[in-house]
């Protein structure tokens, strides 16, 4: 079955893949976040994930389940180490309201290497994340 893709409006083969537009609107979002995650601003992740309780965020370490716990867990734990990199960036729209960002990550000389995934709504308020999971390998 192949997937399809490009640019146009959604038709019976499935749904509009990579607008353009959508992609530069989701694109702006995860980088706010890794913005933020940088800075440890916890004000803008807790506003960026799904205030909601059907929201998941699988950490390394951790799990939270809803908005309320994801806010819990970030007051406690705002930010990343120094130096974290990022690569292999991939940023799929599936519609005008869906997208999934995928990366990796690493910090100066760790022996792991980092994978984060995340699934992005767009609400009224904004994009949103719904779902995350962020995990480590050895590198």
């Amino acid at each position: 079955m192949s997937v399809p893709t490009g640019v146009g409006p959604a038709t019976s083969a499935g749904p509009t893949v990579d607008r353009p537009d959508v992609l530069a609107e989701v694109t702006a979002a995860f980088d706010r976040y890794e913005v933020a995650l940088r800075a440890g601003d916890v004000t803008t992740l807790v506003e960026l994930f799904w205030d909601d309780p059907r929201c998941v965020r699988y950490g390394v370490a951790d799990r939270q389940y809803g908005g309320d716990a994801v806010a819990t867990w970030r007051r406690g734990d705002p930010g990343v180490p120094p130096g974290r990199t990022l690569s292999g960036t991939v940023v799929v729209t599936v519609d005008d309201r869906t997208a999934v960002v995928s990366t990796l990550f690493s910090y100066p000389g760790a022996t792991v290497e980092g994978r984060q995934t995340q699934t992005w709504v767009r609400f009224a308020d904004g994009w949103r994340i719904v779902a995350a999971h962020v995990s480590e390998v050895p590198a």
